[in-house]
């Protein structure tokens, strides 16, 4: 059997959570509608169980913004506004979801968790050949990160149940494009999380 890890990427409290600088966005409105969190939290006590690896990917900046794209049309406001700041609440998990000790936790600073990071390195030091991968928004860190994956020649299987957008039809759309790249499926219906 293929060896599989759960990729859980930008569930952070600027980003999920109401009180979050990007809660107007409707992110952490659609989280919420569709609870999200809890289903996260359930996925990753079945990969507790059932010995899958556990990698959650948070975006964040340098206090200084250093690493921070300027001209991006996504990320360019993070500095005016001071989100996404690296050692604060805001980039912290949510506190909905509980990482274990045994989890690992990745930083980037781009839209897909592959991009300066450390992800793929550890993915071939787990040996993992599939990737179960949720995270927020659907049709940005989502979409770029399971596009990468394909491209570096991993198996993706998207957890629909376990991604957000700002809006039903951003999330619906992502889905249909990326099901040219990847297997959609809910995480209860996925082996290695029942």
């Amino acid at each position: 059997m293929e060896k599989s890890a759960l990729v859980l990427v930008d569930f952070i409290n600027e980003i999920v959570d109401e009180k979050g600088k990007l809660a107007g966005k409707g992110y952490a409105a659609f989280v919420k509608k569709h609870d999200i969190l809890t289903k996260v939290q359930t996925a990753v006590e079945r990969a507790h169980v059932n010995r899958v690896p556990v990698i959650f990917v948070n975006v964040s900046f340098r206090p200084d913004y250093s690493d921070w794209p300027e001209d991006s049309p996504l990320f360019g406001a993070a500095k005016k506004f001071g989100a996404l700041q690296s050692g604060t609440w805001a980039t912290e998990l949510h506190s909905a979801i509980n990482r274990g000790e045994d989890d690992y936790l990745v930083t980037k600073n781009r839209v897909s968790a592959f991009r300066n990071t450390a992800l793929e390195a550890k993915l071939k030091e787990l040996g993992v050949e599939t990737l179960l991968i949720g995270g927020v928004a659907t049709d940005l860190a989502v979409q770029s990160t399971v596009r990468d994956a394909h491209d570096r020649d991993f198996k993706v299987v998207i957890l629909k149940d376990l991604c957000g957008a700002a809006n039903d039809e951003d999330h619906e759309s992502a889905l249909k494009l990326l099901s040219k790249v990847a297997t959609i499926s809910n995480s209860s219906e996925v082996e290695e999380l029942r």
